[in-house]
């Protein structure tokens, strides 16, 4: 049998009252007690009837944010502005890292009605669009990133082949002619728009694309940045400058690069996308891309609290603004921010 609101009070040892002001979100109460109701409310998988509780806004007061990791800083740092922005408008933000696993993937797409929560802003690595499509859970759900989705769902992401462009554009307008790229992948999502971005831009400045100065990695770490720019370094004729699909990996090529005796920028210029905060500190700093995740975290939150309130108007497809910031590691000393 389901459990009910007095279960639950029973449990954490509250009254029934105590545990409505919880599930509300009402903010007279005590951390201490909260954390006595939730895991109560775990433990005994309680979800409010929402007529029942005849809440005013009918909810429960819990988003949960799924990402495929959170050991990273990208996502460390919009898991951080999910849940200041998620704060201002009353709800508390639930994290899971998937690890980009298709089995948490599909808990996640079809699971969660099991937790109190309201609506979740998930993004997935290893389920493809017409997998998402086929989902069967009702609850309210908003996408991140630049992997093909399904029709029907609001989706978030930065325009990856515009930013990436514009990051090749950067080191072209340097004078570098012979500009490689760290993080080709074989299925199409955000680093495959990024690739396109840099053809885009080759192509552009009369260049042609050499497969040899593309070097694809298992994953987009640190290591990989270094061991890339080790291959890349060890070529004939190295780059003289590359762009990294994401700023992890452009520390490891800076890295890489000291290690050999290689000057950046002077001998090579690198530049990164994703704007995490380690490239401002790093040495050389790293240029980047930054997206603008107070920008992301706002938006994904007004469109997921818009479904939970019963909006049925079309899906949203929403660009996330983007600044490149050139640093140390593709101007020189003199461009520091």
């Amino acid at each position: 049998m389901a459990a009910r609101l007095r279960d639950v009070a029973e449990r954490a040892g509250v009254s029934v009252k105590t545990v409505s002001n919880v599930v509300n979100n009402h903010p007279h109460v005590t951390e201490a007690t909260r954390a006595k109701v939730f895991a109560a409310i775990e433990e005994l998988r309680y979800r409010p009837n929402l007529s029942a509780r005849n809440l005013k806004h009918g909810r429960a007061g819990f988003l949960a944010l799924a990402v495929p990791a959170m050991d990273s800083p990208y996502f460390a740092e919009l898991a951080a502005k999910v849940t200041s922005e998620a704060a201002a408008m009353g709800f508390i933000v639930l994290l899971d890292a998937t690890g980009g696993d298709e089995h948490a993937e599909r808990v996640v797409l079809e699971g969660m009605r099991s937790h109190v929560i309201d609506g979740v802003i998930f993004s997935p690595l290893a389920l493809s669009a017409d997998e998402i499509a086929g989902r069967d859970d009702d609850l309210p759900m908003v996408l991140l990133g630049e992997r093909p989705t399904p029709t029907g769902y609001d989706h978030i992401a930065v325009d990856s082949v515009a930013a990436g462009r514009a990051a090749t554009e950067h080191l072209l307008t340097l004078g570098r002619r012979r500009v490689a790229a760290i993080g080709r992948e074989t299925v199409r999502g955000t680093a495959s728009e990024r690739l396109r971005g840099y053809r885009q831009a080759l192509r552009a400045a009369g260049l042609a694309y050499d497969p040899e100065l593309v070097v694809g990695v298992p994953h987009f770490e640190r290591g990989d940045g270094y061991a890339g720019m080790q291959q890349l370094l060890a070529l004939p004729s190295p780059p003289d400058a590359v762009f990294c699909f994401n700023d992890l990996m452009a520390v490891g090529a800076v890295r890489a690069c000291a290690e050999a005796g290689v000057r950046v920028p002077e001998d090579v210029a690198v530049i990164g996308f994703d704007g995490i905060a380690e490239t401002r500190y790093a040495n050389p700093s790293i240029s980047t891309i930054s997206p603008d995740l107070t920008h992301l975290a706002r938006r994904a939150l007004e469109m997921l609290v818009s479904r939970i309130d019963g909006d049925t108007s079309p899906s949203q497809e929403v660009a996330v603004p983007w600044t490149l910031v050139a640093r140390e590691s593709t101007t020189g000393r003199a461009a520091q921010t």
